[in-house]
């Protein structure tokens, strides 16, 4: 297993969910508007969960080449919320052939400072000759 270099990302703020939901189109007022989500029984707004996506993706450009990207696919964990630094630590798992192209098949998760995981993700990459 090899490691990749952890992506820390700046604080969720609610401006910042603000302008996803502005970008993205996704309104639903459980992210923006707090009465809304209290009432929900959440507590307060939560961050939106391809808003978390994008951000493993985002670590997974910084990685390797956007270009070599074949596969990737998440499951969330938990909700996040405003007020939350995450991390995105990733690994390479095992090195393998699809269709006569070698791929490195890694693992990555965003996590809060306190440990919690908030998704699990999977990806494949063409392996480049200087990789790994």
């Amino acid at each position: 297993m090899h490691s990749l270099e952890t992506v820390h990302k700046p604080i969720i703020t609610h401006t910042q969910l603000v302008k996803y939901a502005g970008a993205s189109g996704d309104f639903n007022p459980i992210h923006t508007v707090v009465p809304i989500a209290e009432k929900a029984g959440l507590g307060d707004v939560i961050a939106h969960g391809m808003l978390i996506m994008g951000m493993a993706g985002e670590a997974l450009s910084k990685w390797f080449p956007r270009k070599n990207l074949r596969k990737f696919k998440v499951r969330f964990s938990s909700m996040t919320r405003p007020g939350e630094c995450l991390s995105i630590e990733g690994s390479i798992v095992n090195e393998i052939e699809v269709d006569g192209e070698l791929r490195l098949a890694g693992k990555l998760f965003v996590k809060n400072t306190e440990g919690e995981t908030k998704l699990k993700g999977e990806f494949q990459v063409k392996k480049e000759s200087e990789e790994v």
